[in-house]
């Protein structure tokens, strides 16, 4: 580092100081976390992004030097020189970087002072996240929050150097392009020379890198910003990172193999963890049939178990009227913990999967007899409640719970209910990293209001080959080949071999409600690229925020993005988005009308 403003030259980052630098003069900038004042003796904890090293002021070496020392507060920059010095026995600190040693200062200069901050820069600050967010700036000042960052860079880095290595070419697409329908709302950028007309933020460079494989690059990868103008939660931001990829000359394994790779270095080299592989494959059947989501989470048990021929014609009505309107009746089997479940805590699961659209959850305790224990009990015959219980494999302790209802409703309510009661009962092992692929998602879901099929995802993605014949006139029989990467229950990646004839992708429009006109106004140009010699070609995307959030072992993705968003699509720090002059508008052509309040 050259000289700065102060005329002193910064030779080590605080925390890379250790024993090995004793006696060597040195020169650290950075924060100070705390200065402690004990008479003839000042101490100073000197922060930057590396760690943390403390600093001795001696009044009876240099009273100048100490008096100026006596001044500083927390958060005021400094450069300080000095020599290092083993610390006593009794006070080293083995739970620091730099507890065998200090700085005995022989020079300090203030830099810049700070006020009170409004939040403590402090490891895993209790704080209200409005204020953190307001004051992000500082926020990310804290020593976690630098630790997730540096985790960050080093994942994308990892991300960069392994695609290399795998002959991908880094390829920007653009930011400023076409709205095109991709399930959620567009952000709309309005154009000042051609007035009326609008851009559109990408929600993903689907199109671009299909046409990079048109144009013959065979791989392409991109750390790209994405825009979706969608509500938020937890793990959802309007504007997010992906790590984007496309192949040509592939099928579905080829795609999963070199992305299985990817994660195997990236959680060896950040984490040291080893992944296996290859991962477990799981159709999406599979996985609704036996956890009720398409994203499970395998790390424990209580799976779903169908119970629907058992209860046909017993005498519960919710259960037989359930498939009399083809519905079904699941249950799940929670082992040995049916002493965990008083009757406020069934009560509060109940309201629970009301929010998923359940009526109801119904229940019964394996007494230690044998017997069964439920209010439901009656409604059926023994032989009956015998098939129930050795349907579930149930013995004295366990506890079942039952949802009955149309298909999705079922899977909703019980896929999240065992997640609901693994978080109750705490028994989610965050030392477990089970991986896995979901594939053969449909590629049709019907809309009841359009009444019409629609995407499941895009409407790029390929059928499955045996399932082509079905797709004019059987539609919502047709599998596509696509394919989402899972952990423990989170969606970290996602996507599909795409389709490269033109006659199926114009077919595609048509199921979609497309009509030709439609087609070419939106997706002229990517019908014309596919006449001319387009390779077979798949890819996906991994979402870049939710995978450091998971490795860093955060539940809220605003902690990984240095400047997030709220639940309103605002910044709280910025406070964008915001006002824009009348002249700007003008020249846009663009007037606001306010609606009047309802």
């Amino acid at each position: 580092m050259s000289e700065n403003i102060t005329g002193m030259k910064r030779t080590h980052m605080c925390a890379d100081l250790s024993a090995v630098n004793i006696n060597e003069k040195v020169t650290i900038m950075g924060w100070v976390q705390r200065q402690r004042n004990l008479g003839g003796l000042l101490f100073v904890s000197l922060r930057d992004r590396s760690g943390i090293v403390q600093v001795v002021f001696n009044d009876t070496i240099d009273r100048e030097t100490f008096g100026k020392a006596e001044t500083v507060r927390s958060e005021y920059v400094l450069a300080i020189s000095g020599t290092v010095a083993p610390r006593n026995a009794e006070n080293i600190k083995h739970d620091m970087k730099t507890g065998e040693i200090e700085i005995i200062a022989g020079e300090i200069r203030i830099l810049n002072k700070s006020e009170t901050p409004p939040i403590y820069i402090e490891e895993n600050l209790d704080a209200n996240e409005a204020v953190r967010l307001k004051y992000r700036y500082l926020d990310l000042r804290r020593p976690d929050m630098q630790r997730i960052f540096m985790m960050r860079h080093r994942i994308a880095k990892i991300a960069r150097d392994y695609y290399d290595d795998n002959n991908f070419l880094e390829i920007e697409t653009p930011i400023l392009t076409k709205s095109t329908p991709e399930g959620a709302r567009d952000y709309l950028v309005p154009s000042r020379v051609r007035k009326g007309k609008f851009f559109a933020l990408p929600q993903s460079p689907q199109l671009f890198k299909q046409l990079l494989m048109v144009s013959g690059y065979d791989k392409y990868m991109q750390i790209t910003k994405c825009f979706r103008d969608e509500d938020l939660r937890a793990d959802r931001q309007p504007e997010f990172t992906q790590i984007d990829l496309e192949m040509s000359f592939v099928d579905v394994e080829d795609v999963l193999d070199v992305n299985e790779g990817f994660i195997k270095k990236v959680f060896k080299d950040v984490l040291n963890i080893d992944v296996a592989t290859p991962f477990t494959r799981m159709t999406y059947v599979e996985a609704m049939e036996r956890f009720g989501c398409d994203k499970p989470d395998t790390r424990f048990g209580y799976e779903l178990i169908n119970v629907s021929d058992l209860v046909g014609s017993c005498g519960f009505k919710v259960f037989s009227d359930a498939i009399v309107n083809e519905g079904s009746v699941r249950a799940i089997n929670v082992k040995g913990r049916a002493s965990e479940f008083s009757r406020k805590v069934i009560d509060a699961l109940v309201e629970y999967v009301r929010t998923y659209g359940a009526k109801g959850l119904a229940w019964m305790t394996i007494e230690t007899d044998g017997s069964v224990k439920s209010s439901i009990a009656k409604f059926f015959s023994e032989n009956e409640l015998k098939a129930l219980v050795n349907r579930a494999e149930a013995v004295p302790g366990d506890i079942i719970f039952f949802v009955a209802d149309k298909n999705k409703v079922v899977y909703d309510s019980l896929g999240q209910l065992r997640l609901e009661v693994a978080r109750k009962l705490n028994i989610l092992n965050n030392n477990i990293y089970n991986f896995l692929w979901v594939t053969e998602f449909p590629l049709f879901d019907y809309d009841e209001e359009a009444g019409r099929p629609t995407a499941v995802h895009h409407p790029f993605t390929a059928p499955m080959d045996e399932d082509i014949k079905y797709l004019e006139n059987e539609p919502l029989k047709v599998r596509s080949k696509a394919y989402d990467m899972v952990l423990n229950g989170n969606e970290l990646g996602g996507g599909s071999i795409r389709i490269h004839s033109n006659e199926v992708q114009s077919m595609m429009f048509k199921l979609l409600g497309f009509t030709e006109e439609n087609a070419r106004e939106r997706f002229g140009f990517l019908l014309d690229a596919l006449k001319f010699g387009t390779p077979p070609h798949g890819g996906m995307a991994f979402g870049l925020d939710r995978l450091v959030m998971l490795m860093a072992g955060r539940d809220n993705i605003r902690d990984v993005i240095a400047f997030p968003k709220v639940q309103n699509s605002s910044c709280l720090m910025t406070e964008a988005p915001g006002n824009v002059d009348d002249n700007q508008l003008e020249e846009l052509g663009i007037a606001i009308i306010i609606q009047p309040e309802e």
